[in-house]
């Protein structure tokens, strides 16, 4: 078990550089994502779909849930204070999301090592319907998050 200080410092460290990173995030805000969340290696978010956000068949386009998911992913590899990049990501749509579904999108860190770290994302609707999984695999820099 981490000792409750080590706790603390990382959900303080993954706070900070939320903050950081949605001071410039202008595609977040955009998009109407909250964040309600962020630890060490964890985020989610939430938006409602919005008219402008829907495809040529009233569904929720696919780029809209690949954004959200990927802002997830950011929030999450980037929260230990060490900038990340995305090297890989891959996305399964399992259902569509409609007008006025408030969507969760929730990240969490499956491995982190010293260069890489691997996340799994999952948005799902207001009823618990997974809309998507989303998988991504960051290159972890040796550039400290400056806060």
């Amino acid at each position: 078990m981490e000792h409750p200080s080590k706790i603390a410092s990382t959900s303080s460290t993954a706070e900070a550089v939320k903050d950081r990173m949605l001071q410039q995030d202008a595609f977040s805000k955009l998009l109407g994502l909250e964040v309600q969340e962020v630890g060490a290696g964890y985020c989610r978010l939430r938006f409602t779909v919005r008219p402008n956000m829907l495809n040529g068949f009233s569904a929720l386009h696919g780029g809209v849930t690949f954004a959200a998911a990927d802002s997830a992913f950011a929030f999450a590899c980037n929260s230990h204070g060490r900038q990340s990049v995305g090297l890989t990501v891959t996305i399964d749509y399992l259902e569509a999301g409609r007008l006025g579904d408030v969507i969760t999108v929730e990240a969490r860190e499956e491995s982190l090592k010293h260069k890489v770290g691997v996340y799994q994302v999952r948005a799902t609707n207001q009823h618990g319907v997974v809309l998507a999984l989303f998988k991504g695999t960051a290159y972890r820099t040796s550039n400290e998050i400056l806060m």
